[in-house]
């Protein structure tokens, strides 16, 4: 079988889980910021297989543990390379869950199945390994410490949690400051951090990893990656993405009725997605009445041959009405702005997006009113934006949050530490990672 290539993303996330046991084997970890790599598969029979590759180093495959060799480092026997292994429980482990004082905290915006995570890390520490000292840290780390008094978590405590939309332990975005957390979780005799959050909250995980190491603390740090647009590189899949794109089918199809329901009508759903357009594409695609999706990866028009306002007046023509979705991040080029918006960051210091959907409502009006002066015409705009990630997950989500938080549970109590827990497919096969 021919190997298949695939590019991954590794800026700035960390992902190999180097034991805090001197005993285990040396899986290596990076933190370091890179260009993506690109990583050859190939389905092994034996125990090693490495694969052919114009790199000097190949992609080499250890049953359960997959690892790329295929970047250019400069000592192949001392730089670090990406491992990937397999998530489970292992039959010997690091951590004695009597002494264990484990953290859990939620950063970020919301996301369908936080809760989830967090109900299921309770329960898994507390059930399959029998450790009492659980601990919630509310409102993610602002101001760069740990607020106020840990929430002492137990299964009863949080045992409908996962009926809930957002996070009981609250979230906030911004404040990092490394010191001060570190400080904070030697100072709470914290030995183990679980932090569920997006590519922000992965960045802080590997800063805090590579602190805690340099101080040569005992303390595992594992990541579980969240964001509703699934737009974290490496992964595959991310937790409440599905809940996302199965509620984005409602204002899907409000907008349909409500085009369906006027003369020359046109619905407009704007959803989320800053630098992705994977809800969009995925609601589009599902829904079966959608005319036209933009997205953040691909640039688009509106006058000329070609251009949406065409595109959108044969499709009038054609059937009297059409649905037309986008994401968040497509167009934010096309719409003007004053110096202060172009300046202007949020918490997470990412640029503030203007509303694509209101600008796009105001341009259809006036290439209608120039184009078409004596027709009727109608444009509903729908932003469903934080509805449809303020809700729990669905069941599908559920037991995916589930697999990531028992997953990253086996690893910590085995002793990996600055891992991410996380779902990736290899030559078409999903692996829990």
């Amino acid at each position: 079988m021919d190997a298949q290539k695939k590019v991954a993303d590794v800026r700035n996330i960390s992902i190999a889980c180097p034991p805090l046991q001197s005993n285990s084997p040396t899986w290596p970890t990076t933190s370091q910021t890179s260009k993506p790599s690109r990583i050859h598969w190939r389905t092994i029979n034996s125990t090693i297989h490495e694969t052919s590759s114009t790199s000097p180093l190949p992609t080499v495959i250890l049953r359960q543990t997959v690892l790329d060799l295929s970047g250019n480092f400069h000592s192949p026997s001392t730089s670090p390379h990406l491992s990937y292994p397999r998530a489970g429980p292992r039959k010997l482990i690091f951590f004695d869950p009597s002494h264990v004082h484990a953290a859990i905290v939620t950063c970020g915006g919301l996301c369908p199945g936080m809760n989830t995570v967090i109900r299921e890390l309770v329960v898994g520490l507390w059930e399959l390994y029998g450790v009492r000292e659980i601990y919630g840290v509310k409102a993610g780390v602002p101001e760069g410490s740990i607020p106020g008094e840990p929430v002492h978590l137990n299964p009863k405590l949080v045992h409908n949690w996962h009926r809930m939309g957002g996070t009981v332990l609250e979230t906030s975005r911004g404040g990092f400051d490394l010191d001060k957390i570190v400080n904070a979780i030697q100072d709470r005799g914290f030995n183990q951090v679980y932090i569920i959050g997006g590519d922000g909250a992965m960045r802080g995980a590997v800063k805090i990893f590579n602190e805690i190491c340099h101080r040569k603390l005992n303390v595992a740090v594992a990541g579980i990656p969240k964001t509703v647009d699934n737009d974290i590189g490496i992964i595959d899949r991310s937790f409440g993405f599905q809940t996302a794109v199965e509620m984005a089918q409602q204002p899907i199809n409000a907008a349909h009725v409500e085009a369906e329901s006027a003369v020359n009508g046109i619905g407009l759903v704007k959803l989320m997605g800053r630098s992705t357009g994977h809800i969009a594409l995925h609601a589009t695609l599902s829904s079966c009445e959608v005319d036209c999706c933009l997205i953040p990866e691909n640039e688009f028009y509106l006058e000329g041959k070609g251009g949406l306002f065409e595109f959108l007046d044969a499709r009038l023509k054609e059937n009297g009405n059409a649905v037309l979705v986008v994401a968040e991040g497509a167009g934010q080029d096309m719409i003007p702005r004053t110096d202060a918006q172009k300046e202007e960051r949020d918490e997470s210091g990412n640029p503030v997006f203007l509303d694509v959907g209101g600008w796009l409502k105001s341009e259809l009006k006036k290439w209608w009113a120039r184009d078409h002066p004596d027709e009727l015409f109608t444009v509903k705009y729908i932003d469903p934006t934080y509805m449809i990630r303020a809700v729990p997950a669905n069941a599908t989500d559920n037991s995916y949050c589930t697999l990531l938080a028992h997953s990253a549970i086996h690893g910590v109590m085995a002793g990996y530490t600055g891992f991410i827990s996380t779902f990736y497919k290899i030559m078409g096969r999903s692996h829990q990672l």
